[in-house]
C-alpha cells in the first residue's frame, strides 16, 4: 500500500485524534477491546481505555509527525505520569472498577509524509505513581 498522506499538514489537535484512532485500531487486533477513547474528568484526560482480558489498561497515546530529538514516548514524564494516574483512580472510582486489576500502557507513534505510521507499544510502561 502506497502512502501519501501528507502529516505535517495536520494541526496538533488533528495529529492527536488520528494517532488516537491508528492506536485504537492496533490495538484491537491485538485484542484488546477499546472501553472508552478520550476519557476526560475533573482531574485530567485518558486517551483510551481498554480491556486485555480481565486487566483495564490505561493508555497514553503520543503522536509525532516528524523526526524529533526525543522518542514520543519520552514525553510520558512524571508530570504526565501523576496526572494519568489520578485520572486513572477517578475513572476507577466512578465506575466502581477498583478491584480489577489494571495498568498503564503507552502506545507512540510516528508519521512521516509518504510512509506507513509507526507504532511501539509499551505494555506496562510505567507504575502508578502517588499524587
Amino acid at each position: 500500500m502506497r502512502w501519501r498522506r501528507r502529516y505535517t499538514r495536520l494541526s496538533r489537535e488533528q495529529l492527536g485524534r488520528l494517532g488516537e484512532k491508528l492506536s485504537a485500531r492496533f490495538l484491537r487486533r491485538q485484542g484488546y477491546r477499546i472501553v472508552i477513547r478520550n476519557y476526560v474528568c475533573p482531574v485530567g484526560e485518558i486517551d483510551l481505555v481498554a480491556l486485555d482480558g480481565q486487566s483495564l489498561v490505561f493508555v497514553e497515546v503520543k503522536t509525532r509527525c516528524r523526526d524529533t530529538v526525543s522518542n514520543p514516548e519520552s514525553a510520558v514524564n512524571f508530570h504526565k505520569r501523576r496526572q494519568i494516574t489520578a485520572t486513572a483512580n477517578y475513572y476507577l472510582l466512578q465506575t466502581g472498577a477498583q478491584n480489577r486489576p489494571c495498568r498503564f500502557d503507552v502506545v507512540a507513534v510516528v508519521l512521516r509524509d509518504g510512509l506507513a505510521p509507526e507504532m511501539e507499544h509499551f505494555v506496562d510502561a510505567f507504575c502508578p505513581t502517588g499524587t
